[in-house]
């Protein structure tokens, strides 16, 4: 079973104008977030993440729907005892959203006072969590006095204060720079694999799911319009939407306006060769071209490593007959997938 089940979730707000539609942020979307997951969730500004989330620690009821949380469903609950299952449910937020009047442990403290624990327990709970984040010299520093990366690692360890097994992050990278957000990213790495915290990852950033998620979502206007695993989406994506997003971070087959360029500056024949994990690497496929005398020149694309497996999509200019060219590129289509462009 799922640790969260999403069945057919609806979040509606009124209209925006008296004779509006009531608008639909989340459009029946079904997800099933399994135990030890790092489920990413990546959409572009408005396409329902945040609500999304805000959905699944219930701080915003849905319209219709069930959410189910370790079989707990969330939407029959009353707020005193959806209280209590928000103490399972640590949340880390793009702005930090830490208290500037307490200290750095006083901010760690926070939910433990809240859920009643006893002093001695929340003392060594704090420094337990400092020295985990690496802020062990830090407890008296008020937030103020912290950099972005140091103020996200509070908000990190305030979120495991009380021990949730599922961990809601917020575009909690986004306000950070590119260093810092490669050791956020370690650190969540760290609370996963060593903790055993299963997390949902919402962003808007590509690499952030290359690097860190298992699994992903692809929304667009409130629907969930791809799911599965990060590899799996990154290398075949299906949907126009997807296909946007992975084009940030990955370089595929190009599009018409750059095959002219290409066309422009090389005499050879055009063809993309696509490689997925489990088929012919891209030194066999080198060797083939070599063998049968055709010069060939890497024009445009990539090979990317996700989690150890390896795909790409190389596009090349090959120079030979066309009868040479045409008889290895049929022995090669055994092998990898093939594109000559039109």
């Amino acid at each position: 079973m799922a640790l969260v089940e999403l069945r057919d979730v609806v979040k509606t707000y009124p209209p925006t104008t008296r004779d509006g539609d009531p608008v639909v942020a989340v459009d029946h979307v079904d997800l099933d977030i399994h135990e030890g997951d790092v489920f990413g969730v990546i959409g572009y500004s408005g396409a329902g993440k945040s609500t999304l989330v805000r959905l699944v620690n219930a701080l915003e009821p849905a319209t219709s729907g069930r959410i189910s949380i370790a079989g707990t469903d969330l939407t029959a609950l009353p707020e005193r005892d959806l209280r209590r299952e928000r103490l399972g449910i640590g949340m880390i937020f793009q702005q930090f959203n830490l208290f500037s009047s307490r200290t750095v442990a006083g901010n760690i403290a926070y939910p433990l006072h809240v859920a009643g624990r006893p002093r001695a327990e929340i003392r060594a709970r704090v420094d337990e969590l400092l020295g985990f984040v690496g802020l062990g010299d830090k407890a008296k520093q008020y937030p103020e006095q912290l950099s972005g990366g140091q103020k996200q690692r509070v908000g990190i360890a305030r979120a495991l204060a009380t021990a949730p097994r599922l961990l809601l992050a917020d575009e909690a990278t986004s306000a950070l720079d590119p260093e810092t957000t490669h050791e956020v990213l370690d650190l969540l790495r760290t609370v996963n694999r060593d903790l055993g915290i299963t997390m949902v990852v919402i962003t808007h950033e590509m690499d952030v799911i290359q690097n860190l998620a298992t699994k992903v979502a692809v929304m667009e206007q409130g629907r969930v319009i791809e799911q599965g695993e990060v590899f799996e989406v990154f290398s075949r994506p299906e949907h126009p939407a997807s296909r946007r997003f992975v084009s940030t971070v990955i370089k595929g087959v190009p599009s018409p306006d750059e095959l002219a360029g290409l066309r422009a500056r090389h005499r050879g024949r055009i063809v993309t060769v696509s490689f997925h994990d489990g088929g012919a690497a891209q030194a066999e496929v080198f060797v083939e071209l070599a063998r049968a005398g055709i010069a060939f020149e890497l024009v445009y694309g990539g090979v990317n490593d996700i989690q150890g497996r390896a795909f790409g999509h190389l596009t090349l200019s090959l120079e030979a007959s066309d009868r040479v060219i045409d008889e290895t590129l049929a022995r090669l289509r055994d092998r990898v997938e093939i594109v000559e462009a039109a």
